[in-house]
């Protein structure tokens, strides 16, 4: 399945060699295919003449860590890559450089914490990743300074169509896109699978200058607060209400014309749909609505709770309808133009 081998990989900010060679064999025959200077995978489906020239965009890269340091004992220290919580790390696995060697994160035993330690979060300096080395000369054998360290977790499908995995944002993206390109269109269909959306939307915007559309979708996975502790007019979007629209984020202010147009054509076409209710975050569509003289960005997001930690959780059937609903835009540009 695309979407687990799309999960499981390791693709850290910066390092996304392993999606974007997923993608690259996935998608060969379908369209033509190139890797920019950055790292962005590049695909156009020309069909010349054929307006408007619709971009799509999913970013490639997930949050994670990178080692900064070997102790004399053996044991890593680390930096984030990308926004992740600090609470969540403690006892997680993970995977370390090429080799990709199995590592623990640890901190210092419970049991020998003063109190006031117990009582907050322990932040970053007081981690560390445990390889099994002996010492720093066994630990630098199998892994170095820079190498990324991706969180180790299982894709699986649960009961009623719920999915777990790592990196689901945004590899939900880079899949509704993938499946997309499959596709056949009478208008000229290109795009990118960007690198380093999570450390400053660095990719999308060096994508999107080399390939000039006249509109953009962007398909991201955005986060799912429909859970304990939280009142429903606090929620952003909600699994299994279909994919979410954005209005504004902290990168971004949708064009309202374009995203009424989004809400009426999945009425039309009976395409669950829900619109994401806060301005927090942001994404690939801050840069590319942009670049040069501007250009008209909408971005449509598969609800997954827990996002930017070592699982997340999504609905298969928002992703079908996500992919559904981008196929109606699309066929509706065809019909109507922009």
């Amino acid at each position: 399945m695309l979407l687990k081998r799309l999960s499981e990989a390791a693709g850290v900010s910066g390092n996304e060699n392993e999606v974007r060679d997923i993608l690259r064999e996935e998608l060969k025959g379908y369209a033509e295919i190139r890797t920019d200077a950055l790292g962005n995978l590049i695909f156009e489906k020309k069909n010349e003449g054929k307006r408007p020239r619709i971009m799509l965009a999913a970013h490639m890269d997930e949050v994670g860590l990178m080692i900064t340091s070997i102790l004399k004992n053996g044991f890593l220290k680390f930096e984030t890559v990308g926004g992740i919580d600090e609470r969540v790390l403690v006892s997680k696995i993970v995977t370390i450089g090429p080799n990709k060697v199995f590592g623990v994160i640890g901190a210092k035993p419970i049991h020998r914490q003063e109190p006031k330690e117990r009582e907050n979060a322990l932040k970053i300096k007081n981690l560390y990743i445990d390889i099994g080395a002996k010492d720093q000369e066994d630990a630098e054998k199998k892994v170095k300074i820079g190498d990324y360290a991706c969180f180790n977790t299982e894709f699986e499908i649960f009961k009623n169509n719920i999915v777990k995995g790592k990196a689901l944002d945004d590899r939900i993206g880079c899949f509704v896109v993938a499946e997309i390109v499959k596709r056949n269109y009478e208008v000229e269909i290109c795009g990118a699978f960007t690198v380093q959306e999570e450390v400053g939307l660095r990719g999308s915007g060096v994508a999107a200058y080399q390939l000039k559309p006249d509109v953009c979708i962007v398909v991201e996975g955005t986060f799912a607060s429909d859970v304990p502790g939280m009142k429903e007019e606090e929620y952003n979007t909600l699994l299994g209400r279909g994919p979410a629209i954005t209005t504004m984020d902290r990168s971004f202010i949708a064009d309202k014309r374009l995203r009424d147009r989004v809400f009426e054509i999945a009425k039309k076409n009976n395409i669950p749909c829900q619109p994401r209710r806060t301005n927090l975050g942001g994404t690939d569509a801050g840069r590319i609505q942009s670049i040069e003289e501007g250009i008209q960005t909408i971005v449509i997001s598969v609800p997954t709770r827990y996002i930017h930690s070592p699982v997340s959780i999504a609905d298969l059937n928002d992703i079908n309808n996500t992919i559904s609903l981008v196929n109606a835009l699309i066929n509706d540009f065809q019909e109507r133009g922009i």
